[in-house]
């Protein structure tokens, strides 16, 4: 089993394209699909299933990408061992609203190749797993021990309207019926359940802003991502609590040694959040 293959095999595993594969590693299409097969020979398991669109990793796929992604990105430093090389694609997770409004600015003059992938905390963590992610902003630290994690950002959650008032007398907008960050933000402010059935269910927190702006009810949301709308009158704060509620995210990893390329993204956004 050569270190072609097996890089081979990462980089399809990763792009979940063999057409974007073959572009990243520089090699016709027909020879990335060669060197697959040659793989599922060798080891005697198909690793892909063709799609209309890519392809998708079967479960050998995905426990094989466990095993060789930190192995083979070792290598890849080792062979292009100058200081600032920042050669590769970095593929990267996190939630729609902070990789929208803050990560990804940070990276925008960055120069490396970037793959971005948004979702939830358990897919993130799945997808770091299975080498289809270098990196992920997860709002936990993850606990599995091929994950290492450090503190980004601490996320303040305040409660806002587009008018000053009474919630209790306000229609509730929320992403979801569970009222996640919702219930959070009641047991720490209140120390009740927040019982509420919420009147306006949206997508994610980017449509709960929207609809709070324009005066659909309240709602709690990231001191981030509605920082602009406060410092402009758009929106305003309900409730003062003595301790906002707050919700680390951590930046995680696979353990082991990572790219340049990755390495590089981790500086800037640790860089990057002193100023967040």
């Amino acid at each position: 089993m050569s270190f072609d293959l097996l890089r081979t095999f990462l980089a399809v595993h990763r792009e979940g394209s063999v057409t974007a594969a073959a572009r990243r590693l520089g090699l016709s299409q027909p020879a990335v699909t060669g060197q697959v097969r040659s793989l599922e020979a060798a080891l005697g398991k198909q690793l892909f299933v063709r799609q209309p669109r890519g392809v998708a990793p079967t479960p050998a796929a995905d426990l094989l990408a466990r095993q060789v992604a930190g192995p083979l990105d070792a290598l890849e430093a080792v062979a292009d061992p100058a200081p600032d090389a920042v050669t590769g694609t970095v593929h990267l997770g996190g939630a729609a609203e902070f990789m929208t409004e803050k990560v990804l600015p940070a990276l925008a003059t960055a120069g490396i190749r970037l793959r971005v992938t948004l979702g939830l905390n358990d897919d993130l963590v799945r997808g770091l797993e299975a080498g289809a992610l270098d990196l992920a902003v997860l709002t936990t630290r993850p606990r599995s021990r091929r994950l290492v994690a450090e503190p980004l950002y601490d996320e303040e959650f305040v409660l806002v309207a587009a008018v000053a008032g009474d919630p209790g007398h306000m229609p509730l907008v929320a992403y979801a019926e569970e009222l996640p960050i919702i219930r959070r933000y009641w047991r720490s402010v209140y120390g009740t359940r927040a019982t509420r059935t919420a009147e306006v269910v949206v997508p994610n927190l980017h449509a709960v802003l929207a609809a709070v702006r324009a005066g659909a009810g309240f709602s709690v949301l990231p001191e981030y991502l509605c920082r602009a709308d406060l410092a402009e009158g758009r929106l305003v704060v309900l409730e003062h609590p003595e301790v906002p509620p707050l919700n680390t995210l951590f930046l995680a990893c696979r353990a082991g040694a990572a790219s340049a390329a990755v390495v590089a993204v981790r500086g800037r956004l640790l860089e990057a959040a002193g100023t967040w």
